[in-house]
């Protein structure tokens, strides 16, 4: 079933407050380091102050972040691995951005060689394809597609998933990403990434193939990122 645009949206403010968050684990801002005044960071971030205030409020809340009345707000502590996009390490070519996905369409298939990826048996199992556009900010970086056991759900569709298909694991699947691992190559696009991205069919673009294991232990997904290098990059920092 074809849904263009139909998944669950983040709150601006939550997709601020990941931003930050995710910004904060890389290092950018260490603990007893000051944010940037806040209508200078609200217009480096294009929101109003309100929304960039209630980002920081729960952030507040988190523990990651003190408000010093009359000096400023300061990071209190590192995060603990507690983002929505903890995983996510697609940031603009000049850093950062903030994460966004519209779901194209969700389906049931067999495939053989994903079910395998999934340790599931390959001749019998059926997996929930989900294909989604990536964005930073609004500009459109990435095509994935994304494979989960069918038996998680008896009907999926566009409507009932978040924007962030891990807080959909966690809150309604009962399950959450704890470890993932990833593998980088750069391969010929298929023919719907290339048509989704805009370059030209046949273009050899960056994947990222990824394996997750829920708190369990147990994989939970196998997805396929292509993104365009000309866009964006892959990232990952420990601080």
């Amino acid at each position: 079933m074809l849904k263009n645009g139909k998944s669950k949206k983040l709150p601006l403010y939550i997709q601020i407050g990941e931003l930050l968050h995710r910004e904060i684990a890389a290092g950018h801002w260490q603990p007893g380091e000051r944010l940037p005044i806040e209508s200078q960071l609200a217009s480096s971030l294009n929101v109003a102050v309100g929304t960039l205030r209630k980002a920081l409020a729960k952030l507040e809340a988190d523990g990651l972040l003190e408000r010093r009345q009359g000096s400023g707000t300061y990071v209190k502590r590192a995060p603990t691995g507690t983002a929505i996009y903890q995983f996510f390490h697609l940031e603009l070519l000049g850093g950062g951005g903030v994460p966004r996905a519209d779901t194209l369409a969700v389906s049931m298939r067999q495939e053989p060689e994903v079910a395998q990826q999934l340790e599931m048996n390959y001749l019998e199992a059926k997996l929930w394809s989900i294909r989604r556009k990536r964005y930073l900010n609004t500009q459109l970086v990435a095509a994935e597609e994304i494979w989960i056991d069918y038996r998680h759900s008896d009907s999926l569709v566009a409507e009932d998933l978040h924007e962030s298909l891990y807080m959909h694991y966690r809150e309604v699947f009962g399950f959450w990403i704890g470890r993932v691992e990833d593998r980088i190559d750069c391969v010929e696009a298929p023919d719907w990434v290339a048509e989704l991205l805009g370059v030209e069919v046949g273009s050899t673009l960056v994947r990222v193939e990824r394996k997750g294991w829920s708190n369990n232990n147990q994989v939970e997904e196998f997805s396929r990122t292509w993104f365009d290098p000309l866009k964006c990059r892959y990232f990952a920092r420990w601080s």
